[in-house]
C-alpha cells in the first residue's frame, strides 16, 4: 500500500480527543475497524457514511495493518 493511502489518517488534538480519525472529519479509525468486524460491507459503510470514500476504508485498514506489526506484543487486558 502507499503512503498516500495513509495520508487520509489524521491525529489532531482538537478532533475526537487526537484518535486517528479519516481525513479530520470525526470519523474515528477504530469505528471503520468495528463497523468492518461486525460484519459490515465497504459498500454498507459508504452508503451509511456518504462522506466517506472506498480509500478511506482502505486507509483504516492499512493503519491498522502497520500499528500491529511491533516487534512485541505486551498482554493487554481486556474489558469485560
Amino acid at each position: 500500500m502507499s503512503a498516500s493511502l495513509l495520508n487520509r489518517i489524521t491525529i489532531d488534538p482538537n478532533v475526537c480527543f487526537g484518535k486517528p480519525t479519516v481525513r479530520n472529519m470525526r470519523y474515528p479509525v477504530e469505528m471503520i475497524l468495528d463497523l468492518l468486524s461486525a460484519g459490515m460491507t465497504t459498500e454498507e459503510i459508504l452508503q451509511d457514511y456518504p462522506d466517506l470514500e472506498q480509500s478511506d476504508i482502505l486507509a483504516c485498514l492499512e493503519f491498522a495493518s502497520r500499528i500491529v506489526k511491533v516487534k512485541s506484543i505486551h498482554k493487554v487486558m481486556l474489558a469485560a
